[in-house]
């Protein structure tokens, strides 16, 4: 399919051959957005792990320190104080067999889901549902928690999570480009430095091979990973 004339004029700015630093690649991505409305701003890093080998799976979250641009809708399956204390903190929506009913049904209008440990036996069994969309609690990304509140004002607050796909990808929000460059730069640099901390110890050469930055609709801007 031809690309678009907006995609076109865009893909221009860039330099044939160039690898761009972070500081570089975060002002073409506010320059290469679309017009019309608040591009995300996404990268894509390619590591030298093989996700096959649970010892080299790289998951993780971090709170990005301007947010993302984006009010996450977050649900908690949760009863008692806890949902009191969810709802308090800003959830959208809150409850226990009810509301695991009406997700296992197919509702999944939403951006996370958190669950106090002892709803995780009920809800196991939505792993259909939100396995594929990459919704299901999980205590490793502390969406399972007996403190449900705290983790919906971190989630809204700006918490990512990332998790290496199948072709050893890693792909991650990190802001809009209406930020400043300053702002987009360091979102960047936070989620950079916990995927860093993350590296298995078994993967050998350079961890991170290749990464782009990239807008809604808007063209790849090669990253020079010699600098990270």
């Amino acid at each position: 399919m031809a690309k678009s004339k907006v995609y076109n004029a865009a893909a221009e700015k860039l330099e044939p051959g160039k690898f761009y630093s972070s500081t570089e690649a975060v002002q073409l991505a506010k320059e290469t957005g679309s017009k019309k409305f608040d591009s995300t701003v996404e990268v894509a890093l390619k590591l030298a792990v093989d996700p096959r080998k649970a010892d080299q799976m790289v998951r993780g979250t971090v709170i990005l320190p301007h947010g993302t641009g984006k009010t996450a809708r977050v649900i908690v399956f949760a009863t008692g104080p806890a949902a009191e204390a969810a709802i308090a903190a800003g959830a959208d929506e809150v409850g226990g067999a009810e509301l695991i009913e009406k997700v296992a049904g197919g509702w999944t209008n939403f951006d996370a889901a958190v669950s106090t440990p002892e709803l995780m036996g009920q809800v196991g069994r939505l792993g259909k549902v939100l396995g594929p969309r990459g919704l299901m609690p999980n205590p490793k990304t502390g969406t399972v928690t007996p403190n449900p509140a705290k983790a919906v004002e971190e989630i809204k607050g700006g918490k990512i999570e990332f998790r290496v796909d199948k072709h050893a990808n890693v792909h991650f929000v990190i802001g809009k480009a209406s930020f400043t460059a300053e702002q987009l730069d360091d979102n960047f640099k936070a989620a950079l430095e916990e995927i860093v901390r993350l590296k298995p110890s078994s993967s050998k050469g350079r961890y991170i091979q290749k990464g782009a930055m990239s807008t809604t609709f808007g063209p790849g801007i090669p990253l020079d990973v010699n600098v990270f």
